[in-house]
């Protein structure tokens, strides 16, 4: 059933690949914006830059032209990052902070030393987060506590204190990295994860609906990345659609630089996969999830 499942998605995703906007294809596009260096004199700050997904995101806006503002809890691997970048890159800016995203106030404090620091800040990467979670009702609700904190109450922290910031300079760009996981419920140690992930959407959108009633000129999107093989996770068993790291960030960064509202990353097939898991009955998501 589930192969069948999956068959399915593929063949569809092929179907309909030059309406999807993996169509562009990532490395194309930011071939394109690299030699244009869209980035110049603009400045991009990323939590959780030290690995994962974050570092491969950093090492992206770098190569288009961005100046840098990274944090994370681990500064031995900020520094090497911003050694490798500004050697790779000597016409870039990049600084680094110490930041652990569960202390709620140092978010607001690195965030506004960081806008001091470079004058403005022209976009926030809500990227920092966990992925631990287990089973409802099996003994471990601190673990649970701790996902749901750190992805949405400290995201929560993060956005406020990038709204913050661009409300005072009239514009910016904020940017949550969600998870597909977010479209439905999910069973097992998805449940919780997935719950954290679905409220950081909501979020975001509720924000980008205030910025349209206001008509404040500041961007607000989501991204949503399917599974992308990073450090992180480097001894989990293969999974559906599976992409590696520089894949998956490659199309993290071009959805981000085209200003979407909302995008699943790669495109193809997760654009399709998503609509799938929203409409299809919950033993069915079980499957396939």
């Amino acid at each position: 059933m589930q192969h069948k499942l999956l068959s399915l998605v593929t063949q569809a995703a092929k179907q309909t690949k030059d309406q999807a906007f993996g169509a562009i294809q990532p490395a194309r596009y930011l071939a394109t914006l690299n030699k244009k260096q869209v980035g110049k004199d603009q400045t991009v700050l990323i939590t959780g830059a030290s690995s994962g997904l974050g570092e491969g995101m950093a090492r992206l806006f770098a190569k288009l032209g961005y100046n840098l503002a990274i944090c994370a809890r681990r500064t031995e691997r900020l520094e090497q990052l911003k050694e490798e970048l500004t050697t790779s890159y000597p016409n870039i800016r990049v600084e680094y902070r110490e930041l652990d995203v569960s202390d709620y106030a140092a978010i607001f404090e690195v965030f506004d030393r960081f806008a001091s620091d470079f004058g403005q800040i022209d976009r926030v990467v809500v990227n920092a987060g966990v992925g631990e979670s287990r089973r409802i009702g099996k003994g471990r609700f601190e673990t649970n506590r701790r996902t749901a904190e750190i992805n949405f109450v400290s995201a929560l922290a993060q956005c406020e204190a990038a709204m913050q910031i661009f409300r005072a300079q009239n514009n910016g760009h904020l940017v949550v990295i969600s998870s597909m996981s977010a479209m439905r419920g999910l069973p097992k140690h998805m449940t919780t994860y997935g719950a954290s992930k679905a409220g950081l959407a909501h979020l975001a959108e509720g924000i980008r609906a205030d910025m349209l009633l206001t008509k404040l000129p500041i961007k607000v999107s989501t991204i949503y990345p399917g599974y992308i093989r990073t450090e992180i996770n480097t001894n989990a068993k293969p999974l559906p659609f599976q992409v590696d790291a520089d894949t998956g960030t490659k199309a993290m960064v071009a959805a981000i630089e085209s200003g979407v509202d909302e995008a699943c990353v790669p495109s193809l097939p997760w654009s399709i996969v998503g609509q799938a898991m929203k409409h299809l009955p919950l033993n069915v998501v079980n499957k396939i999830s």
